[in-house]
């Protein structure tokens, strides 16, 4: 009998499976290393995040993940016969994490010869962001401006722009298709299912083709947990912002689900006439036909309706008086997005994936940004006008990639095709406003029935690319890379001839982007890279056919050159980043400046984008972190000139319009060992003083804001709740996202006052 007892006692140690999952998102993790306490390797994770420990294994096992912290079990205080399940958190640390937008496979961040940066897990728990601009200002050379109520613009290797400079994505698919940009579109994320944001910055054309110019910013998504768990939570704050999330999902055998999304509201803020509803999910499933055959489904809505205030003249922005100058300015925006990805593994050296996907937009506003006043030579007030528009778009897009290993220089080649067929449409009418003069107030408007555009575009667009990478010796990768895109407009006008200076249309774009990089990995968690690459920006094309747009555009291309580098020290207690780069673009597509106080893109001759990013974080302490994060940087116009009432103005050289010259982000994090569960984080933003006309004749002075966060989760009292409390804009500075020059003085788009923010939250879990 004893013996036995014994025996069973073996089987059931070694036979139970054993499960690593990540403590945030509750997914399982593969490749997971457990070694012994000696560093020695036992055994690894596999796909499903289980292991099996053999019977002889005692004392303390060691489990470590690239881009987690290590988790050391005594097996010894370890009851036998239990499951062993583990959780591991992501580091805050370690800045070589797993990325997968650099090739749209996983590797090490030190092995792709790019900058990009990664806000993970455990950084978007702690934050509790209630926008996105709270979690991408964390990243080294990246200001995501807030325009509120989750609309924004940004600047990644670039002034504060609103053109099509940037590519955003989900699970490495474009949100919107070449041609139909929107600096807002980040709306249509559900921050409530991003498991963690992946940044490149600068060009990426030659794997992703066009816009991703500044950068391409990743939206990972969550996937099934291992088991079954989900999270649940509430919060309000001081200026009846209020939002529920809610999201779940299980894994059983070969299937998983995951479904999530949040639910906000707003009426009565701090800022006059920004009231705003917003509802998003997401839906994701997974199912394992066998080891090496995988579907992956997904689908996400987004609904989004908010008025919008517009900006504010100096004089109301200086007194703090946040009323709107109207109250009939709307943007309401529905995307569908779904996707179904089969991927096989053949052998260890090739793999492939095929993805279908189709996306369902639409984006109906009355712009505040188009309201113009029309006045006499004299400069008398006459009449005001506006417009209301609608834009809609349906895409049927098709992509795949195939990547083989080869022992030759230790090799890998990639080469993918994509296929997107976008047919859109968009009408504009006039509107007439009428306008108080004496208070400077617009009462209301008459919509007059006429079309000032209404058009459809068939948008079809095919790409190849390959990717070649060999490493002639351990240390050192080269990597090349080639792109080819068609990009094909087909423009039908439905209004007559008379009232539009073109009927039909079709524009063709080829562009060709390559790209060659290198890494060196120097031993001891240093080394650098470099890299050369090509990006290009065809028109859009409200640019290229609207009634508005009176000058022809042309093609936009960018040559970025760039070297790099990151250094551990101190026992990997402190890591550094850090990126010079050298951006020179030519025909980039700018903003200018009409006489009725809107604007109308057109084409620079040259500009040039110069600059240094880092990133410093430090750990002395395993319950004590502080990170820097900042950029210097120089944009200026090389060749540049506008005219202006018959006059030519030249700004060759002058400094680039809304082109801080520094931006930073820092902050500290405490946990105290003392108290589990508890943190408590101060940041720090600036903006560094920039010039708000191509002239360089006015300034904004920028600005210093703090924040404060505070967490706690009971796990002692209540396993899985927490409760948080945030307060941004501590010392309640007055400032502005962004500053915009206008034909009668700056225009300020106010950032929130002091903001506290109150939240509780409850997770579970079970393996």
């Amino acid at each position: 009998m004893k013996y036995l007892l014994i025996f069973l006692l073996l089987i059931t140690t070694a036979a139970r499976a054993q499960t690593v999952t990540d403590a945030t998102t509750h997914e399982p993790l593969p490749g997971v290393i457990i070694s012994n306490a000696s560093g020695q390797s036992i055994t690894q994770t596999n796909a499903k995040g289980k292991f099996t420990l053999p019977t002889s294994t005692r004392g303390i096992v060691r489990f470590s993940m690239v881009g987690y912290t290590t988790k050391l079990v005594d097996l010894s205080k370890f009851i036998s016969g239990k499951t062993l399940n583990i959780e591991l958190e992501a580091s805050t640390i370690d800045l070589q994490p797993v990325v997968v937008s650099a090739s749209r496979e996983g590797q090490s961040r030190k092995s792709a010869p790019i900058a990009i940066s990664q806000v993970n897990s455990l950084q978007i728990k702690d934050a509790k962001a209630t926008a996105l601009y709270q979690l991408l200002n964390k990243v080294a050379g990246v200001y995501m401006v807030n325009l509120g109520n989750e609309q924004h613009t940004m600047a990644i290797r670039q002034p504060i722009t609103y053109n099509a400079l940037y590519l955003y994505m989900e699970d490495g698919l474009p949100i919107r298709p070449t041609g139909i940009f929107n600096h807002n579109s980040l709306y249509e994320i559900n921050m409530s299912g991003v498991k963690n944001i992946e940044v490149i910055k600068g060009p990426a054309s030659s794997l992703y083709g066009s816009n991703s110019i500044g950068g391409a910013v990743n939206f990972i998504t969550q996937n099934p947990p291992g088991g079954y768990g989900g999270d649940v939570s509430i919060q309000g704050d001081n200026y009846h912002y209020r939002r529920v999330d809610a999201d779940g999902g299980f894994t059983s055998g070969k299937f998983g689900l995951y479904a999530g999304g949040y639910v906000a509201h707003q009426k009565d803020s701090w800022q006059d006439y920004s009231d705003f509803d917003k509802y998003s999910a997401n839906l994701k499933s997974t199912y394992d036909f066998d080891a090496a055959t995988k579907l992956t489904t997904s689908a996400a809505c987004n609904y989004l309706n908010t008025q919008t205030s517009g900006s504010l003249d100096s004089a109301h922005f200086y007194s703090r008086s946040y009323g709107s100058n109207q109250r009939f300015t709307y943007r309401k925006v529905t995307a569908f997005r779904a996707s179904a990805r089969l991927e096989h593994i053949w052998n260890d050296r090739n793999n492939t994936f095929f993805t279908v996907f189709f996306r369902d937009n639409s984006t109906a506003q009355l712009p505040s940004y188009y309201i113009a006043d029309v006045r006499n030579t004299s400069g008398v007030y006459q009449s005001s006008n506006g417009q209301v528009n609608d834009q809609r778009f349906q895409s049927y897009d098709f992509l795949t990639q195939h990547r083989s290993d080869f022992d030759f220089l230790h090799s890998r080649l990639i080469v993918g095709a994509y296929l997107d067929d976008s047919p859109s449409s968009y009408y504009a009418q006039y509107l007439n406003i009428q306008k108080d003069v004496a208070n400077n107030y617009y009462i209301g408007f008459t919509n007059t029935g006429s079309y000032i555009d209404n058009y459809k575009i068939g948008l079809f667009k095919y790409a190849a690319y390959t990717q070649y990478e060999v490493r002639p010796i351990e240390p050192l990768r080269i990597v090349a890379g080639l792109r080819y895109d068609h990009v094909h407009y087909n423009f039908t006008n439905s209004l007559s001839s008379s009232t539009k200076y073109k009927q039909q249309e079709t524009n063709d774009f080829n562009i060709v982007a390559p790209k060659l990089g290198l890494t060196y990995d120097l031993g001891s968690s240093k080394g650098f890279y470099a890299n050369y690459s090509v990006g290009f920006q065809p028109p859009e094309t409200g640019d290229l056919y609207s009634a508005r747009q009176l000058t022809p555009l042309k093609q936009a291309t960018f040559n970025n050159y760039e070297i790099g580098g990151w250094l551990a020290a101190w026992d990997k207690k402190l890591y550094l980043e850090l990126s010079l780069y050298d951006l020179e673009g030519r025909n980039e597509i700018i903003s200018q400046l009409l006489p009725d106080n809107t604007t109308q893109n057109q084409n620079a001759g040259q500009t040039r984008h110069q600059g240094i990013e880092y990133a410093v974080t430090y750990a002395p302490i395993s319950s004590l972190s502080f990170r820097f994060s900042g950029t210097n940087a120089k944009h200026t116009y090389v060749q540049y000139s506008e005219i202006s009432s018959g006059t030519v103005k030249v700004y060759n050289g002058n400094r680039m319009s809304n082109a801080p010259a520094f931006i930073a982000n820092s902050e500290i994090t405490y946990k105290p060992v003392f108290i589990p569960g508890f943190r408590a984080a101060a940041e720090w933003q600036h903006i560094d003083q920039y010039y708000t006309d191509p002239a360089n004749t006015k300034t904004y002075p920028g600005y210093n804001i703090c924040n404060l966060r505070f967490g706690y989760d009971f796990k002692s009292i209540i396993k899985g709740a927490g409760i948080w409390f945030n307060a941004l804009n501590v010392t309640n500075q007055l400032y502005a996202t962004t500053v915009t020059h206008r034909q009668y003085g700056d225009n300020y788009n106010a950032a929130p006052p002091r903001v506290y923010t109150l939240g509780i939250t409850y997770s579970f879990s079970k393996l």
